[in-house]
């Protein structure tokens, strides 16, 4: 039987950030040991930037998500652990929206939360909130898994944002609730994993042009600007943000055949000609 958020008591809800910042560990762990230590030099060839972070980047980004997690869990308890609960349309009886309902809700979140996303996105690239706020995830100039969650506490709250937004404008039984949050997470970590996945074709393919890969988000890292989205290519596409760039870097990265030979050298989060 799922637990149900509603029925936490006090002393289960404070596990909250143990168990969200325990699930980042998790993503984060499994592709960073495939990609970064047991495929290491077999798929250099599909890193996005030639070289590997630090170990002080890791420790950065690895601290920050561990606020981002605590900053996610308090959230998540004010909206169903606390009075304002009974303010949410969080249902637990499936027979109440149905079963059609509860599968097209997960996709209808990720399309909320990438709008969402976006135009959040958009307002931490203002000078005034980039300095202060958003450049801690920029330190990420060549971003690993474990940036998926470095942000700093205040762009937490705002990303933490769509949480109460969903619980309070939609219905939404405990399944699609838990599987919004945990596609949330792994997108979070595979648009930071560094490396291409996709074989070229997908990029022009008709559904597949709409997918943002982690060979955008990369970009918008190594270059600061553009590429604003999370899930889709949709509002960069619509509102002329999509970087002109970013063609000729999947053409490139798609000409490389062969690894390397020699163990790369650690270059950091530096950027270089």
């Amino acid at each position: 039987m799922m637990f149900n958020p509603l029925e936490y008591t006090t002393a289960q809800w404070l596990f909250g950030p143990v168990l969200i910042f325990g699930r980042y560990v998790l993503f984060c762990a499994a592709f960073f040991l495939v990609f970064y230590v047991w495929k290491r030099r077999e798929w250099f060839f599909k890193k996005i930037q030639q070289r590997f972070p630090m170990p002080a980047d890791y420790r950065r980004e690895i601290g920050y998500s561990a606020i981002a997690s605590i900053i996610f869990a308090i959230v998540t308890w004010l909206c169903l652990g606390t009075p304002l609960k009974h303010y949410t349309l969080f249902y637990t009886d499936i027979d109440q929206y149905g079963w059609a309902w509860l599968l097209f809700s997960i996709p209808l979140t990720l399309f909320v939360h990438d709008a969402y996303f976006y135009w959040i996105h958009r307002l931490m690239h203002r000078r005034i909130f980039y300095r202060r706020v958003h450049l801690i995830h920029h330190k990420s100039v060549n971003p690993s898994p474990w940036a998926a969650y470095a942000f700093h506490p205040v762009e937490s709250v705002l990303e933490a944002g769509i949480i109460p937004l969903l619980l309070f404008s939609m219905p939404l039984h405990p399944i699609s609730f838990w599987a919004f949050i945990t596609l949330m997470l792994l997108f979070n970590v595979y648009g930071h994993l560094g490396y291409e996945l996709f074989p070229r074709s997908w990029y022009s393919h008709p559904l597949g042009r709409w997918l943002n890969t982690s060979v955008y988000h990369n970009l918008h890292h190594e270059k600061f600007t553009g590429n604003y989205g999370l899930y889709f290519t949709i509002w960069d596409r619509w509102c002329g943000t999509l970087r002109t760039d970013s063609e000729q870097k999947i053409e490139n990265l798609h000409q490389r055949s062969a690894p390397p030979q020699a163990d790369p050298i650690p270059a950091g989060n530096k950027q270089v000609a």
